[in-house]
């Protein structure tokens, strides 16, 4: 309580009822280094999304459906712990009227009305970070050289992507518009960098106007004269001078996102400008090229052969050896880097076995770590990046379980992640459709899950990207090219997870859209209550796996072909 209770010493000096404190920083990623990781620092807890807010009485928490579980393990102690959506600020603190500060750099004014919809409360933006004041720490800033992307490696030159966005915004009649995603600045260029543990991201802002002037407003430090010859047709400035170089801009109609740009961006532009808000590169960005298809399929093969050898091994070994969760995630890391086109992990590894993996995203630590044992099943999701793809998938197999009832949840699983793959697409096919599919034999026993279907993949960017996804309220139409998650499952809490989680594409041949699936993986078959499956089901577990036996089979010895022949062999 003591880093609390400094926080709120500081709400006299600011005239404050509480404060808020996101996830994110100033570049809105999901992944970010510790030293700027504000909320774990207050709150301990470690998820992915989130937001705190404290008041001068009362610590609350506020989570999505995947990390209602973890924050009561990792905060309930010191936060009132809620889930999102269905508790928001205005349900909690009802008529109260409060001022609640907030950072302007780090808080979008999207996400304040959503959150703060309706309330009461009376946003105050302040001057400084207020958990900077009482966090003293090192800024490891990661140093990392930002770089161009090959020839080979890329669908459009950036030149051609420029020329497009300008197009556009002719067409919406704006004079320029400000890309505050790094991920959009990164695709736009095909620039990639360092500034994310798990994201090969360039953390940078760009502003473009419809007569061609770039502006790249990023740590100068971080560009060399090779990397300006490349881009001589734009202007860099450093991030340093943002503020100043943004005020400038005057009598322009403006185009900003609301989900990245900052309240503190946005306020500058206001004062001597029209906003609009829209950023038609996420909907480009999110529609790969043939090229880069054909990247994507490499590097799911690439990490097909990983996954699968890491499966074997596990089956052989975690009675004798004794593995544990930690012990198991840092050996499939070893698979992983045996290929020289693997760079690092795509997000965290989720390692968790029996009850453990009813924890959706899960983290083993050194007071978590469970040795696997006979008769649990093991829930193993993780991902990565290659050169040129990114990959995500999630595999839950069986430490010789025979429990009846975790079968069938197992099949009736499965049954909802073929009825995604075989979904049929049309032209105004959108996520919130396929997710009632996903989730329907689940439901015929009163169980669901608490998180989404599926969520976009970038190509060798953010393992997790918009627009589209596999989800309740996603109205975004599905288009050829489009790479998306089909990861339906099922959490017992103290008891065991499951999940079967493939990236699939939408591709098109005969004039029609169907998904392709791009995960190269056995899925365990032990698990499997074929009587509860139709022929057109069985047709599809007998065919995925005849086509990972064929992109496989060249990969690997003669021991683990034999192994995987079993694996792959027909039910």
């Amino acid at each position: 309580m003591e880093k609390i209770n400094k926080l709120r010493k500081l709400f006299k000096l600011f005239n404050l009822d509480g404060y808020i404190i996101p996830k994110n920083d100033e570049f809105f990623g999901e992944y970010m280094p510790k030293f700027k990781d504000r909320l774990q620092f207050i709150t301990s807890f470690s998820g992915s999304y989130g937001f705190a807010i404290i008041l001068k009485k009362g610590n609350f928490l506020f989570v999505d459906g995947r990390y209602s579980l973890q924050a009561k393990i990792q905060s309930g102690k010191k936060f009132k712990i809620f889930t999102l959506p269905n508790s928001l600020p205005f349900h909690v603190f009802k008529r109260n009227t409060l001022k609640i500060g907030f950072d302007p750099r780090i808080h979008t004014r999207q996400d304040l009305d959503k959150i703060f919809k309706k309330s009461f409360c009376k946003l105050v933006p302040t001057n400084q970070n207020l958990i900077d004041k009482i966090w003293i720490r090192e800024n490891k800033h990661m140093n990392k050289k930002f770089y161009t992307l090959p020839e080979h490696a890329v669908g459009k030159n950036y030149k051609y992507k420029i020329n497009n966005i300008i197009k556009i915004l002719k067409k919406i009649k704006v004079d320029c518009q400000f890309i505050s995603s790094s991920e959009n600045v990164s695709w736009l260029l095909n620039v990639r960098g360092r500034d994310s543990e798990f994201a090969p991201l360039a953390n940078a802002y760009l502003m473009l106007d419809i007569n061609k002037k770039v502006y790249l407003l990023c740590d100068l430090k971080k560009i060399d004269a090779y990397f300006r010859n490349k881009f001589k047709n734009i202007e860099f400035i450093s991030i340093k001078d943002s503020d100043l170089f943004l005020s400038k801009f005057k009598n322009k109609n403006i185009l900003v996102d609301p989900k990245t740009c900052s309240v503190f961006f946005e306020n500058i532009f206001k004062r001597n400008n029209t906003i609009k808000y829209s950023d038609p590169i996420s909907i480009l960005k999110s529609i790969k090229s043939k090229n880069e298809i054909k990247n994507i399929i490499k590097s799911h093969i690439f990490d097909g052969l990983a996954l699968t050898r890491f499966l074997f091994w596990i089956k052989k070994n975690y009675v004798k050896s004794k593995i544990t969760e930690i012990e198991a995630q840092e050996k499939l890391l070893q698979f992983r880097k045996k290929n020289k086109e693997f760079k690092f992990l795509s997000f965290p590894t989720i390692s968790g076995s029996g009850p453990n993996g009813a924890i959706i995203h899960y983290k083993a630590n050194k007071n978590t770590n469970r040795v696997l044992q006979k008769g649990d099943i093991y829930l193993v999701d993780s991902g990565g990046q290659y050169s040129f793809g990114t990959t995500d998938v999630t595999r839950t197999i069986s430490l010789d379980n025979n429990n009846k009832r975790i079968k069938d949840i197992f099949t009736r699983v499965l049954k909802g992640h073929i009825a995604v793959a075989n979904f049929k697409i049309r032209k105004n096919t959108s996520g919130s459709e396929i997710d009632i599919v996903a989730r329907k034999y689940l439901k015929k026993i009163n169980l669901d899950y608490p998180h989404g279907t599926g969520h976009g993949v970038g190509y060798f960017l953010n393992v997790h990207e918009g627009p589209q996804a596999i989800s309740k309220n996603n109205k975004i139409y599905f288009k050829e090219g489009m790479v998306v998650s089909n990861e339906p499952g099922y959490y017992k809490k103290g008891s065991f997870g499951i999940r079967i989680e493939n990236l699939i594409r939408v591709k098109k041949a005969n004039n029609k859209l169907f998904f392709e699936n791009l995960t190269m993986v056995p899925i365990d078959k032990s698990l499997i209550n074929k009587n509860s499956l139709t022929k057109n089901e069985i047709y599809w577990i007998n065919n995925y796996h005849k086509i990972v036996f064929k992109n496989l089979k060249n990969l690997m010895n003669k021991k683990e072909l034999i192994k995987l022949k079993e694996a792959c062999s027909q039910i």
